[in-house]
């Protein structure tokens, strides 16, 4: 069990029949009346964040997540394969829990797959990941001095911006975390 007072960044808990993750929490004493936690809650299994005040006595079950390294197989439809590397067992996962993901991951990509009570709820991308540019326009030579971008679409279809010295067939380096550009790979 876990207090709201004993509330930090990351804690999750079992709360009204969901998992939620503390996000951002506050511990509140204000002169009159008494101390409460305000916080902003994210459901792990559906993804909405919420805003919520506790008592600092309120008290929850904590709930475990389990990580496991995945590795991305293949797709039918909008049905996404992963294979445990361990042992082999392959788990379908629908697009909307594994959506950011697939902006980064290409066939037989490694990735971290989270778990609540044995069933997959999210899946996230290694934090950096190097793809190959397969449209855009075409490069200007010797303009890399400039802070523009263009727009670049990579082989798993995701598109970002990019500085234009990079051309298609270049392969660059890819921060997951929020999706920009880190450098061209040679």
């Amino acid at each position: 069990m876990v207090t709201a007072g004993e509330f930090r960044k990351g804690t999750t808990f079992e709360m009204e029949g969901s998992v939620y993750s503390v996000v951002e929490f506050q511990h509140v004493k204000p002169g009159k009346g008494s101390p409460f936690v305000r916080t902003k809650l994210k459901n792990v299994m559906t993804g909405q964040v919420k805003d919520q005040t506790f008592n600092p006595t309120d008290k929850f079950q904590v709930a475990v997540i389990e990580k496991k390294e995945m590795t991305y197989l293949y797709n039918d439809a909008d049905i996404y394969y992963f294979m445990d590397a361990e042992t082999y067992d392959q788990i379908p996962l629908n697009r909307d829990s594994a959506e950011d993901a697939l902006n980064y991951v290409k066939e037989n990509t490694n990735c971290t797959m989270y778990f609540y009570k044995g069933n997959p709820f999210a899946v996230y991308a290694p934090t950096f990941v190097e793809l190959e540019v397969v449209d855009c326009e075409p490069a200007v030579q010797g303009d890399t001095s400039k802070s523009t971008t263009k727009p670049a679409k990579l082989e798993t279809g995701f598109v970002l911006p990019v500085p234009l010295f990079v051309g298609i067939g270049d392969k660059i380096r890819v921060d997951t975390r929020d999706g920009s550009y880190i450098e061209r790979v040679k």
